[in-house]
């Protein structure tokens, strides 16, 4: 079982592409460009070409970056279909993960174009990101599916049955968690707790308004760093040295490197050509660790014991 060189080429593009799209989506929220096209979709502020503001540009951007990788993840969809209809079996894994990219990029396309057309509330905003980062996990697993298919991988350890629900415990929470960041952002909280790791000097501050929106992430992402170290550590201890526990270890350093560019972005707020930069690195680094997270459950599942 197979895949050709340039299936393997328009994976990893449509990898880069989703992973350009998130970058790029964070950056309209983060620059307040939302609506440098006005209420016009798909055209820009009524034209093909848009008027040069830097609003509009980076929104226009954001709209042909997502339209271009649209066109990327339907020509991978329909690349492995071909595949699938010949031997179901044998591609049943990736047609999948093509089958929730496709399936997750259309309804991201619909959720942009309705927040362009109709204003949102900041919480479903917020699910705009996470739709975005499940998008990139079917992607980047159709990745790695390519490169174990090209190395002729296979996984020779079976794991414990009851690995599965707990490493799919700790993703749902991730994905959580995330939100709760996407969240921060479509409120503008970020300045809700300044200082760091106290929250505006306190250990536990005032739980209202910005401020308790700020803290409650905080909070969610060291539980989080907890729950990903007590993970590697049974992993370790039910496997031994696989490739799960090594997969395990890279989450523990995510979540660590997260939590320590969650407090570089505090120390930037008021800095705003860092705070942007500092904003992309933790989105990132998030994308990184959820989809290392998503690749572990599958895993966990795919070669669990029976």
């Amino acid at each position: 079982m197979k895949v050709t060189k340039r299936f393997r080429i328009f994976a990893n593009l449509s990898c880069i592409g989703m992973l350009l799209v998130l970058l790029a989506g964070a950056l309209v929220t983060n620059t307040d460009s939302g609506r440098g096209c006005g209420d016009d979709w798909p055209l820009c502020n009524g034209k093909f070409v848009p008027a040069y503001t830097v609003e509009s540009m980076i929104e226009y951007s954001h709209r042909v970056v997502s339209g271009v990788e649209g066109i990327l993840v339907a020509v991978v969809f329909f690349s492995i279909y071909r595949k699938y209809k010949q031997e179901s079996k044998a591609y049943r894994e990736p047609m999948q993960y093509a089958w929730y990219a496709l399936l997750f990029t259309i309804v991201q396309a619909l959720m942009g174009a309705a927040a362009v057309m109709w204003p949102q509330s900041p919480p479903i905003m917020a699910i705009h990101f996470g739709i975005s980062l499940v998008a990139f996990a079917a992607t980047l697993l159709l990745v790695i599916w390519c490169y174990r298919d090209k190395k002729g991988i296979v996984e020779n350890t079976l794991f414990p049955r009851k690995l599965m629900p707990w490493a799919l415990a700790a993703t749902i929470y991730c994905y959580v968690v995330v939100y709760l960041g996407a969240f921060i952002r479509h409120t503008e909280s970020a300045g809700g707790c300044l200082g760091w790791p106290l929250c505006n000097g306190e250990v536990v501050p005032e739980l209202t308004g910005a401020t308790g929106i700020a803290f409650i992430h905080r909070v969610g992402a060291a539980i989080l760093g907890i729950v990903l170290i007590a993970l590697y550590f049974y992993i370790k201890r039910a496997t031994g040295n696989s490739s799960l526990t090594k997969t395990s270890l890279a989450a523990v350093v995510l979540v660590i490197t997260q939590i320590f560019s969650g407090a570089w972005l505090v120390s930037t707020i008021g800095n705003d050509n860092w705070f942007l930069f500092t904003s992309l690195l933790h989105n990132l680094i998030i994308v990184a660790l959820f989809g290392l997270l998503v690749d572990l459950v599958i895993r966990s599942w795919i070669y669990r014991e029976r």
